[in-house]
């Protein structure tokens, strides 16, 4: 008491007893809240040991995250509540093992978008008379796009250069078809006439060849035959009778490709603008930016397919010359235009080529074509593709062969000839979402980028 009192002492003043109370107050109180504090710290660093799987403490401490245990787990002999992982909502799933939880997750959402997929198929069949055009307008877009910049540049208005560009490439398509129907025409009796004399040749090594058939053999043969195709009259004559609806389809299919082409020509980026603002602020600029990425790889892949098709065309036509067979030219376009299937299209087109000259010119000739055929497939397979294609839109060649055999099963020769490009563009769309984090834009940006030409 004298420590205290002293100081007032000193200063002359005396020190009275109430004054002295409440001071020895003070430090009980200070001395309650130190113990108080230090209780608080040790139990905070007991629950945080037992959360981490040691405990050090005296204090008990329920897991967290989790419903808070009831009074009964404290008794001493009861179970402590077992621990539940972060990812379960209730005791229940904490009960299933983690790696089940995870397997039926994923099951349920592959089952989610297996679902969706097999609608949006049914939804494209059903409408496939739409679908295809636009698909096969696109392509075209692709690949004479570069011509409308080109007078763009030159100061053309864009409906003019897009009409000029259009009437341009309709005219070299009719053309060439003219001069390929035209060669056919004109060789066909010649052609006849040799596939006669295959046809008695193969008869006559039937009958002195290692099969040696007899006249009475080969005439049951062909009675067989014809009866075969008597019987299939009707099937075939239904199939020419609803030959008038697939001709009606396919007209239907042809306007639709060229208003679409002129349209995604001369407005294709007001409509992509137009689909852009349809989403989310937050994901415009990503999107416009995959989508731009995506379209300059399918002109990339149409412009390349183009001239690996007209390298292949030059490649296989320069033999059929050469060695004097039929329908060199018409056989050359043949290639040209079954090479826009990859892998499989000039090798079909091939096919015939060795069949025209096994036909006309003899077996030496048609084994010197095919040699030629392989041999062009092999530079394409190994020089052309990786070279003019680029990194830009390289696929693996299981992919193409994956998505054409898909293509062909879902859509016959156009599902084969939209396959690759699609899974293309698809490639390079979904590597450019999941690669680029983009910061928050607002539209107005995005609307000035997508302006851009």
């Amino acid at each position: 008491m004298s420590d205290v009192a002293c100081p007032d002492r000193r200063r002359g003043r005396p020190v009275s007893s109430l004054e002295v109370r409440l001071s020895r107050f003070e430090r009980v109180r200070a001395r309650l809240r130190r113990a108080y504090e230090s209780g608080r710290e040790s139990a905070r660093g007991g629950r945080t040991d037992e959360a981490g799987g040691s405990v050090e403490s005296g204090f008990a401490s329920p897991v967290s995250p989790g419903p808070v245990a009831s009074p009964s787990a404290t008794v001493v002999g009861a179970e402590p509540p077992a621990a539940m992982h972060s990812s379960t909502t209730s005791r229940d799933d904490a009960d299933v093992p983690h790696a089940l939880r995870i397997a039926a997750a994923w099951s349920w959402r592959l089952i989610v978008i297996g679902v969706v997929t097999w609608a949006l198929l049914r939804i494209v069949g059903t409408i496939s008379i739409v679908i295809i055009p636009l698909a096969v307008a696109l392509l075209l877009s692709a690949l004479l796009a570069p011509a409308v910049g080109w007078l763009l540049r030159a100061r053309f208005p864009r409906s003019l250069a897009t009409g000029v560009v259009l009437v341009g490439g309709l005219a070299a398509v009719v053309g060439t078809l003219t001069l390929v129907v035209n060669e056919f025409i004109q060789g066909v009796p010649e052609l006849s006439e040799k596939s006669s004399q295959g046809v008695r040749q193969i008869q006559n090594w039937l009958k002195t060849g290692p099969l040696h058939l007899s006249d009475n053999q080969l005439d049951r043969y062909i009675d067989e035959g014809q009866a075969w195709i008597n019987a299939n009259t009707e099937r075939f004559t239904s199939g020419a009778l609803s030959t008038a609806t697939t001709l009606a389809e396919v007209l239907t299919g042809a306007i639709l490709v060229l208003f679409a082409t002129f349209f995604f020509l001369r407005d294709g980026n007001k409509i992509w603008r137009f689909l852009v603002r349809l989403l989310p602020v937050a994901a415009r600029w990503k999107v416009d930016d995959a989508g731009r990425a995506s379209w300059a790889t399918l002109g990339a892949y149409v412009r390349a397919t183009v001239l690996v098709a007209f390298i292949d065309a030059v490649g296989i036509g320069i033999f059929l010359v050469v060695f004097d067979v039929p329908f060199a030219f018409p056989l050359a376009a043949l290639v040209f235009l079954s090479a826009f299937i990859p892998i499989v299209g000039a090798t079909l087109s091939g096919g015939v080529a060795v069949l025209v000259a096994l036909v006309d010119s003899g077996a030496v000739t048609a084994l010197i074509i095919l040699g030629a055929v392989i041999g062009v497939q092999q530079v394409e397979g190994h020089v052309l593709q990786p070279l003019i294609m680029g990194r830009a839109v390289a696929i693996h060649p299981l992919a193409v062969i994956i998505g054409i055999a898909a293509g062909v099963v879902l859509a016959g020769i156009t599902g084969a000839l939209v396959a690759v490009p699609l899974i293309a563009v698809l490639n390079t769309a979904v590597r450019r979402l999941a690669s680029r984090s983009v910061p928050d834009t607002p539209p107005d940006a995005v609307v000035v980028a997508s302006q851009a030409p």
